[in-house]
């Protein structure tokens, strides 16, 4: 499971963490989804987001693989509830259009836009980190979209 930490201010991104949370395949599965939920957990308390944001499911062709992807998300979205934090949730294919401008983007195009984005190129990023940061960017920027609306009808 990709996590990842970016802050924003005025003057950009900042890239602050990224990590891939992991629990050994050979453990029962419910053994796993707790681990991922106590890493989960500690990654939010050492880092205190304000807000989550996550990628919805994707509905792949291998069911095991839409399965295992939608029972870590349930996780996340425990362990925020946990935490007192809200949670956001965006399409893959919405957070691809935000990052690369190209819905259909592999995951190795969002990793390079994602670096360039967070001046973080020299990084080295495994995928899923990758992916974590881009649902990040892509919840920035629609934070950022819907306070201009906002400021527009304030002063349409």
């Amino acid at each position: 499971m990709g996590v990842g930490v970016v802050f924003a201010d005025s003057d950009g991104l900042i890239f602050v963490d990224a990590d891939v949370l992991k629990a050994p395949r050979s453990m029962p599965r419910a053994k796993r989804l707790h681990r991922l939920y106590m890493q989960l957990l500690d990654y939010i308390s050492r880092h205190e987001p304000d807000e989550i944001a996550i990628e919805e499911p994707f509905v792949a062709r291998n069911a095991r693989s839409a399965i295992a992807v939608g029972q870590a998300q349930a996780v996340a979205l425990i362990a925020a509830s946990a935490a007192g934090i809200g949670v956001e949730a965006y399409a893959p294919r919405e957070v691809k259009q935000s990052i690369t401008g190209f819905g259909d983007s592999s995951k190795e195009q969002v990793r390079e836009m994602v670096l360039i984005a967070l001046n973080a190129v020299e990084q080295a990023m495994p995928l899923d980190a990758s992916d974590a940061l881009a649902v990040s960017i892509c919840h920035i920027n629609s934070r950022r979209a819907q306070a201009l609306t906002l400021e527009e009808r304030a002063y349409g």
